[in-house]
This record gives structure tokens, C-alpha cells and sequence, in this order.
């Protein structure tokens, strides 16, 4: 029977650079033997996506209540966890995913407030005692994450999504839970700069990874 395979993920708000990082420590863990499945939430699988469309539409025409937006979150999360996260771990592979429950702590919690004993129930009933080995939690300023967003929206051409729509208290909000989240589980979560220079942004995280997943690699 393979070996559990290990659970990684990358949290932030909109705008720390997730995707490109998220890449490059993909990269980092092939390189050293390791299959690695990469997925994001909300998302992850078909029908998980088709959810994560529900919650990113923007929609003048009926506003999405925040417990309807709480509940669409883990349903598209039990579903991924069903269908990719759970076999890829038991196969051994090393899931390497794009956000997590952190996000719904900071984002359903901090941002919409919602009573973080209410996500902690729907926690424990979908995940069962299912939680990341290691968390990167990329951290900066929101003015400057909001910068470096609409750089990235404006140079793709793209329009911002409703979460995107929010306004920089709700992301002050974000950050602060995320914030906390990292302060009560230091043996799980790693903050890393994400508003120092790339280089400097990957040369943290390879520091974490030599020192956090470097004991977890196949000999």
C-alpha cells in the first residue's frame, strides 16, 4: 500500500501572486521525485467548477446571500475532496493546491462575518479531520496587493470577479483573519512576504520548503 502522499497549500488574497508561485513550488517538488497533483478551490473538478462560476459571477440582478455563498464553498469542497484531493493522497501523490479552508476562514469569516464556530461545523462534517500538512500563507499590504491586481487585470484584459468587486475594507478584513489563522497554527502555517521582489519572494519560500518539506521527500 503507497504512502499517504503529503498536503500542501497556498493562501493569500487577491492580487499576492499565488498562481505564479504556486507554479514554482510545483516545479521545485517534481524536481526532487515527487508526483504532484496541482488544483485549486473553489474548483478543481467539473462539476466543482461549475460551482466556483456560481460564486465568482458577479450579478446585479440577485446578490448572493452569504450563507448560500458559505455553503456553495464546501459543497464545491466536498465534491473536490471526494474526487481529486482524497485518491491523489491515497495513490501517494503530493496535492499541491490553490486555497483551502483558510480561504473560507478569512474570506467567508473575516470578509462577510460569518461566525467562525459555523465554518468550523461544516469544517468537521466535510473534511473529517482533513487538513493540509503545510500551509504558505503569502502576505502583503492590500493597497499594494489591489495595485498589483489591476496591473494584472488590465494588462489580460480582464474584468474583475464579484469577490475582486470588493471594496479595501473587506480585503483589510481578509487579511487580518488570515493573519490570525497563521498566528494559531505556526506549526502549520508560513508567512512569506509576497511583497519583497520575486527573487526575494522565492528564496523565502525555498527556505521553507529545505526546512519543512525537505524531512517529508522520498530518500
Amino acid at each position: 500500500m503507497p504512502q499517504r502522499g503529503r498536503f500542501i497549500t497556498l493562501e493569500g488574497g487577491e492580487g499576492v501572486g499565488k498562481s505564479t508561485n504556486l507554479a514554482w513550488v510545483a516545479d521545485w517538488l517534481a524536481a526532487r521525485g515527487v508526483e504532484v497533483v496541482r488544483t485549486r478551490e473553489p474548483g478543481g473538478t467539473s462539476r466543482a467548477e461549475a460551482i466556483r462560476q456560481l460564486l465568482l459571477a458577479p450579478s446585479a440582478e440577485e446578490p448572493l446571500d452569504s450563507d448560500a455563498e458559505l455553503l456553495l464553498v464546501f459543497a464545491a469542497r466536498a465534491q473536490h475532496l471526494a474526487r481529486c484531493i482524497r485518491p491523489a493522497l491515497a495513490r501517494g501523490a503530493w496535492v499541491l493546491c490553490d486555497r483551502f479552508t483558510d480561504a473560507t476562514f478569512a474570506y467567508q469569516g473575516g470578509g462577510r462575518g460569518i461566525a467562525a464556530e459555523r465554518i468550523a461545523e461544516l469544517e468537521a462534517f466535510v473534511q473529517q479531520g482533513l487538513e493540509p500538512d503545510l500551509t504558505l500563507l503569502l502576505d502583503m499590504p492590500v493597497a499594494a496587493a489591489q495595485q498589483r491586481l489591476q496591473s494584472r487585470l488590465t494588462s489580460g484584459g480582464a474584468a474583475r470577479d464579484r469577490f475582486e468587486q470588493e471594496q479595501q475594507r473587506f480585503f483589510e478584513a481578509v487579511r487580518e483573519a488570515y493573519l490570525a489563522r497563521a498566528e494559531a497554527a505556526p506549526a502549520r502555517v508560513a508567512v512569506v512576504d509576497a511583497d519583497a521582489p520575486l527573487e526575494g519572494v522565492r528564496e523565502r519560500l525555498a527556505e521553507v520548503l529545505e526546512e519543512r518539506v525537505a524531512p517529508w521527500l522520498p530518500q
